[in-house]
């Protein structure tokens, strides 16, 4: 195991605490005690930041929105007291892969970073071949394989790595309803932690980002959500 983290937080403890179970478990890690830091100490070799919310200077919020207009892609987890729901969009607006609420135990952030690296690879290595063009095309929304983006008229929406995984996902099978459990099952399959409110969460920041076009994702209550295909 190669994987490289840094950890952002300015409570020191936290970070010993982090980064011995972290390194125990065969990862290479560093720690910052500021997003300033991080921000110099980042590079390429790095596959996932745990970033905390609340610090003095630039907040994390502000660190993940500065790398995500740089379209650094690299899976962030924020680590964070602030657990509304609220805070969660503004995580996942911002460009967070994953969110964990303080306190938090060890075992659930080990599974939730083994879980986010996986994913990563997964979807590095996955060029869908059965779809042909390395695309879909809905109307004049396309969903771009190779460029992992959504683009809609002449607009390029982005999207994080999750909520690209999730309208892929219900679009691929377009005629099914997938309730939030399949939707777990199959996006985040190896994290133990994730709840129904979660993919909740994304979908609705995904709607959200879709503008005029966030009746494709169609909310089926009591079941789930399925993709409105146009064409259909």
């Amino acid at each position: 195991m190669h994987e490289k983290i840094l950890i952002v937080d300015d409570g020191k403890n936290i970070c010993e605490i982090l980064e011995f179970n972290l390194s125990n478990e065969g990862y290479k890690v560093e720690c910052a005690y500021s997003a300033e830091e991080a921000m110099q100490k980042l590079t390429s070799d790095y596959s996932l930041i745990l970033l905390d919310v609340m610090m003095g200077g630039i907040s994390g919020y502000k660190m993940a929105e500065l790398l995500r207009n740089e379209n650094n892609s690299i899976p962030i987890i924020f680590l964070t007291a602030k657990d509304t729901e609220n805070d969660m969009l503004m995580g996942f607006s911002v460009g967070a892969d994953d969110y964990i609420s303080k306190p938090f135990s060890i075992k659930e952030v080990v599974a939730r970073v083994k879980a986010l690296l996986k994913r990563s690879e997964a979807m590095q290595k996955n060029s869908e071949p059965s779809v042909k063009k390395n695309q879909m095309v809905f109307d004049d929304v396309i969903i771009n394989f190779d460029t992992k983006e959504l683009v809609i008229g002449e607009e390029i929406i982005p999207l994080t790595r999750t909520e690209f995984e999730i309208i892929t996902l219900l679009a691929s099978n377009p005629s099914r309803v997938f309730e939030r459990e399949d939707i777990i099952d199959n996006i985040w399959k190896d994290a133990p932690y994730i709840t129904e409110r979660t993919v909740d969460v994304h979908v609705r920041r995904l709607r959200k980002k879709m503008g005029d076009r966030a009746s494709l994702i169609i909310s089926r209550p009591g079941y789930g959500y399925r993709f409105n295909d146009p064409v259909k």
